[in-house]
C-alpha cells in the first residue's frame, strides 16, 4: 500500500515521543463487487427458473381434451410407500394431434376448501403394443384428432385432509404438433 492511503491514528504512546502508527484503511471495492455479482447471479437464477406460463390463462387447445371416467386406485411402491394413481379417459376433441399436455389437481376437503392443490402435472397415456399394461409419455403415443387414450397420473403425497372423493381435473397445458 503506497503512503497516501495511510492515515495516522491515535495510539497509546506517551506525548512527545515522536513516533506515529499507521492504520490501513479498508478497500471496499472488492466487497461491493462481490456483493453485486451475488445480486446479479440470485436475480438471474430467479429469471431463469420463474414458470414460463402466464397464471390465470389456460392454453386455448386446453378445451379440445375431454378427462372421463375418472377413478382412483391406491398401490405400494418398491420402498415401502404408497402410490395413488388418477386414472380416466382422455378424448381429443381438436383438430390437432396432441403430443404432451398437463393437468390441474385439486383435491378438497370435508368443508370443500383446497386441501392439496397439484397445478401441472404430466399426463401418462397407455402404450399400445406392450405386452403389459404400461403408461408412458403422450410423445410416444399422441393422440389425434377425434381419438381417446386411457390415462394415469401418479401421487406420491395426498393429504390427510382430503375429503376422500375423486379430484377435479383440468387441462392446463397442451403440446400439439
Amino acid at each position: 500500500m503506497g503512503d497516501a492511503e495511510k492515515k495516522p491514528a491515535v495510539t497509546d504512546e506517551p506525548f512527545g515521543s515522536g513516533r506515529v502508527v499507521q492504520v490501513d484503511s479498508r478497500n471496499w471495492v472488492p466487497m461491493i463487487v462481490g456483493a453485486v455479482l451475488v445480486i446479479v447471479a440470485v436475480a438471474f437464477i430467479v429469471i431463469l427458473t420463474r414458470n414460463k406460463t402466464t397464471p390465470g390463462k389456460p392454453d386455448p387447445y386446453a378445451a379440445k381434451l375431454q378427462i372421463s371416467g375418472v377413478h382412483m386406485a391406491t398401490a405400494q411402491n418398491f420402498a415401502g410407500g404408497s402410490v395413488t394413481y388418477i386414472e380416466g379417459t382422455l378424448s381429443n376433441t381438436g383438430d390437432k394431434k396432441v403430443i404432451g399436455a398437463r393437468v390441474q389437481v385439486i383435491f378438497r376437503n370435508t368443508l370443500n376448501e383446497i386441501a392439496q392443490n397439484e397445478g401441472s402435472l404430466p399426463v401418462m397415456v397407455l402404450q399400445p403394443g406392450t405386452p403389459i399394461v404400461d403408461y408412458g409419455p403422450m410423445e410416444r403415443a399422441p393422440l389425434g384428432p377425434g381419438q381417446k387414450s386411457d390415462f394415469r397420473i401418479t401421487l406420491e403425497h395426498i393429504s390427510t385432509d382430503w375429503n376422500g372423493q375423486v379430484p377435479e381435473m383440468k387441462v392446463v397445458a397442451v403440446s400439439t404438433s
